[in-house]
């Protein structure tokens, strides 16, 4: 920001709040995780929000599995986003996003409780977590649902940045 511009990093324009960005961490983590991504996954809680808040252009560029209990047709988005509606259970989600992602990852986008669900039944091998001292006031406590009699975290890797720190884990069965 040295000209006094704060230019956006790949999350911005992942969803469409213009070009550019600055150079650090942040963004290089950002940009890693859109390009290694071929296939999300998402409880129904997240789509609603997200669906009131994405640009037209929703920001994942990739196909979206929704775990719902609701039987919905695909949702088609301009830039390569389509939502497809899965009712029959998380592990059913998993293996369609697995198929459509091909070699690429599979990411739980959330929210916390999607996110404990795959934990939980063993189904999430590593995982990232951006800590930033926020205090959001609700939401899902994410380690607070981790069944620690079935699931072991090993850290992996700790990135800090001025903004947030990563943090990464292996997943291993008990």
């Amino acid at each position: 920001m040295a000209d006094g511009v704060r230019r956006l990093g790949p999350l911005a324009e992942n969803l469409k709040l213009g070009e550019g960005g600055e150079g650090g961490r942040d963004n290089d983590i950002a940009r890693e995780t859109f390009e290694r991504t071929g296939a999300s996954a998402m409880g129904k809680r997240m789509f609603d929000l997200g669906e009131q808040a994405w640009p037209e252009e929703a920001p994942f560029h990739t196909p979206v599995f929704v775990v719902t209990h609701t039987r919905r047709d695909p949702w088609e988005r301009p830039g390569g986003t389509t939502f497809h509606f899965v009712d029959d259970g998380i592990e059913t989600a998993l293996d369609q996003a697995r198929q459509a992602a091909g070699d690429r990852d599979v990411r739980i986008a959330g929210g916390g409780t999607t996110i404990l669900e795959h934990l939980n039944a063993g189904l999430i091998d590593e995982f990232s977590v951006a800590l930033s001292p926020v205090l959001l006031g609700a939401g899902t406590r994410l380690f607070d649902g981790v069944d620690a009699s079935r699931v072991a975290l090993e850290p992996v890797r700790s990135d800090p940045s001025p903004r947030v720190t990563h943090l990464t884990y292996a997943v291993h069965p008990r």
